[in-house]
């Protein structure tokens, strides 16, 4: 569907060219055909000879309905721009121009009307030099009468060939209500223009920080399962009251939007200290503070779901001004510093590094939800924040006390103040290991020189004695208390039988062999005595044994040693 807006002063028949083109009338109000002017927004839709539907938003040309004009444009795509043959360029044609600008809208079709009562050559060329410099540069055109019908067919053909940009189907929904009103046996319902999107019956959404459902939808007369943009649309809506939805309010898709009440916007001219906000169909008054060009810092009236990169028109009340601005951050922090606010305007310029400059580190569905891309890992990290990190977590696992097994992961975070999802890469990055939750070396760490000392000694006598495993007396003699023991573990000096029964790393499969060798099955007794070790060795090696699979204990407490492929 295409959903084009008229644009054009008063009284230049914008709505008598809808109403032609559709056979609709667009003037909903008694008062706007009594007085033959469009004061709200009017909607009619047609089918062209190619097949393709059209939805038009006729909107007021008069001035003291500017706030209902830009209502209208918000949303829309695409123009059709009249002036009239008669009357040639007037003081709304350049406020709506600017309005279109502002917005960068790039499609359209320039019309003259009134061709039967002057001659459209100088209107025409008028149209074309004011448009030359805005966004609507070169846009088509056609000559048409509303009284006589000419050119009627070649506007269809111009508007039928309009080629708009491919909208978004999947993009996330915010659908600016223009009209809310009550159906008897529907409920609520809102019209608006989705831009972007699909919206299905069964929907849940939001509308002013509620939540709704939606109960049916229609567009252009049709009841409809399931809508994609582009398109006019009216929702029926359950769980609001129709006197709680106002123009200006947006049907949202849930956790996917900021709702924002301080903005900071890229503004190419200087603003006054007070202006009205319009974008889609909301208006709110707005104080600005300029940040030095070109930027400004916006404080709404009341909070918006907005994006960075939306377009906004910024109008002074107290004169014809219409700015147009775009979104650069979505919550800034306050300027305390002097100077803050003039480097501030340098680094909107790129918004999703400064959220990253900002913020340190952001989550994928906030990048989305503020309107930057979010494709890639879940979490995004300022890369001078990353390279800190890293440096700063091999400083905290040097320093932790070596006999421990390893900085604790969440000591780590507590202190680095960082996303625990992101505590295995930043490990990787620093050339660490996470074992059991724990930090380390990915290395084995050098053992203190006393302790180092020790072993040396303990080595050569179980060197000389495989099981003599040493007692409590004889650890406390070499100082090698539980931490200086579970630290000689971890670095592959010693093999934990039980508790307070330690031997070397080879004694395992030595002992295997030993037993192997014995008149199988064999006792506690007599693996005791093939060992040379006591039972407080002998009983808890045979379980460490059974446990690994190389020797097996049978029902009646005896054991059998398992051969290995080499038959040893």
């Amino acid at each position: 569907m295409r959903v084009i807006a008229t644009a054009g002063h008063v009284d230049h028949g914008k709505s008598t060219l809808v109403r032609m083109l559709t056979g609709m009338e667009p003037d909903r109000w008694a008062e706007e055909r009594r007085r033959g002017l469009t004061i709200d927004l009017g909607f009619a839709w047609t089918t062209l000879e190619d097949g393709s539907e059209i939805a038009f938003v006729d909107v007021p040309g008069h001035r003291k309905f500017v706030p209902n004009m830009l209502s209208g444009i918000g949303p829309v795509p695409a123009v059709m721009f009249v002036v009239a043959a008669d009357e040639g360029w007037m003081p709304q044609s350049s406020e709506h121009l600017a309005a279109l600008d502002a917005l960068r809208i790039e499609r359209g079709v320039l019309v003259i009307t009134r061709s039967d009562l002057a001659s459209p050559s100088r209107a025409l060329a008028e149209a074309r030099e004011r448009l030359a410099a805005t966004s609507l540069a070169g846009i088509a055109h056609v000559v048409v009468s509303g009284a006589t019908g000419a050119g009627l067919d070649e506007l269809r053909s111009a508007l039928s060939s309009l080629e708009l940009p491919a909208p978004d189907t999947a993009a996330d929904v915010r659908l600016w209500v223009d009209r809310s009103f009550s159906v008897p046996g529907a409920g609520t319902v809102v019209t608006g223009t989705l831009t972007g999107g699909t919206l299905r019956v069964g929907d849940e959404l939001l509308l002013g920080g509620s939540h709704v459902t939606v109960r049916g939808l229609q567009s252009l007369g049709r009841k409809e399962g399931s809508i994609q943009a582009v398109a006019r649309v009216a929702v029926s809506l359950r769980g609001v009251d129709r006197d709680a939805v106002h123009r200006g309010d947006a049907l949202l898709t849930p956790s996917r939007w900021l709702d924002s009440s301080t903005v900071d916007v890229l503004v190419s001219h200087e603003l006054p200290s007070q202006v009205t906000l319009h974008i889609g169909s909301a208006s709110v008054p707005v104080s600005v503070r300029p940040l030095g060009t070109p930027a400004a810092r916006l404080t709404l009236s009341r909070a918006l779901p907005l994006r960075i990169g939306d377009r906004l028109l910024l109008r002074d009340p107290g004169s014809s001004t219409i700015v147009g601005a775009s979104v650069a951050d979505l919550d800034p922090p306050p300027l305390t510093r002097r100077g803050a606010a003039r480097a501030r305007a340098d680094e909107l310029a790129s918004p999703f590094e400064l959220q990253l400059r900002q913020r340190k580190f952001v989550h994928r569905d906030r990048l989305r939800a503020m309107g930057l891309p979010h494709d890639g890992p879940e979490w995004r990290v300022d890369p001078d924040r990353w390279a800190s990190l890293t440096e700063r977590l091999k400083s905290e696992v040097d320093s932790w006390p070596p006999l421990d097994p390893g900085l604790p992961v969440t000591v780590a975070l507590q202190r680095l103040n960082m996303p625990a999802a992101l505590i295995g890469d930043l490990a990787t990055a620093a050339g660490l290991l996470v074992v059991g939750g724990r930090l380390q070396r990915s290395e084995k760490a050098e053992l203190p020189a006393r302790v180092e000392a020790a072993l040396v000694t303990l080595t050569r006598e179980l060197r000389a004695d495989p099981f003599a495993a040493p007692d409590a007396h004889r650890l406390a003699e070499l100082k090698l208390g539980q931490k200086e023991l579970a630290a000689a573990v971890r670095a592959g000096r010693l093999v934990k039988v039980t508790e307070g029964v330690v031997l070397l790393p080879e004694a395992i499969e030595l002992a295997r062999r030993v037993l192997a060798r014995l008149e199988q099955p064999f006792t506690v007794s007599q693996a005791r005595q093939a060992l040379s070790t006591t039972r407080r060795v002998a009983v808890p090696l045979l379980e460490t044994l059974n446990r690994m699979g190389l020797t097996e204990r049978l029902a009646d407490s005896r054991h059998v040693a398992h051969v290995t492929a080499h038959g040893q």
